[in-house]
């Protein structure tokens, strides 16, 4: 039997990389079967600590991290269409109404934001070493879905979906915010159906040369 690849990455928004977590490069995938596949992915997205995912393992029955999941592809799903019905395009205020799902979502998370010491060099005008840590308080497994209401609202309103696109490859389902120079990006990634079109051109050359 063979093994599901890992989860792609290769976005460059978050929001899009959660569409991606059922995709098609070769053939389907599904990265959020299940409430433990939920937690990994996650994990692997950089929006859910492993401490925190370690707890909500132990904590959680496994049959209410499935019926996050379920709501999970649910909301891929309904979010998917949103992109669909939008990308290639800006967006303005007379889409409010279709996001009301999200709004709605967003409104249950619970975070506060802390003092911390500051991650990394920071921006070189800081004047100081410590900065504002939004902290998420885990208290169920439907919280699960507060870091991915996140990344879709910071999506929409930070993306410019003119430059959303998808993979030009036929067999391939994957979506893409391209923010190359020239916004010339055609391929979810060189190393997959890039890769795939040059040799497919190259044979298709050698090919013409034969004739």
């Amino acid at each position: 039997m063979n093994k599901r690849p890992p989860a792609m990455f290769v976005a460059d928004a978050q929001g899009l990389d959660f569409l991606n977590s059922i995709a098609h490069p070769s053939k389907p995938v599904e990265w959020l079967a299940n409430g433990e596949d939920l937690l990994a992915w996650l994990e692997q997205a950089g929006m859910l600590a492993p401490a925190a995912a370690g707890r909500m393992r132990d904590e959680a029955r496994p049959e209410e991290l499935d019926q996050v999941a379920a709501q999970a592809r649910e909301l891929r799903e309904w979010f998917r269409g949103f992109v669909q019905r939008h990308k290639g395009g800006m967006l303005a205020g007379d889409v409010l109404a279709e996001l009301a799902p999200l709004n709605a979502l967003l409104e249950k998370d619970e975070t506060h934001r802390l003092v911390g010491e500051r991650r990394g060099d920071g921006p070189e005008n800081a004047v100081s070493g410590l900065e504002r840590v939004t902290v998420r308080r885990w208290r169920s497994p439907a919280m699960l879905l507060a870091p991915i209401a996140d990344a879709l609202a910071d999506l929409v309103c930070s993306a410019d979906f003119r430059q959303v696109k998808k993979c030009e490859s036929p067999t391939c389902s994957l979506l893409f915010h391209d923010v190359t120079q020239g916004h010339a990006r055609r391929w979810c990634s060189m190393a997959l159906c890039g890769n795939r079109a040059k040799q497919a051109a190259y044979r298709a050359r050698l090919k013409q040369q034969s004739v």
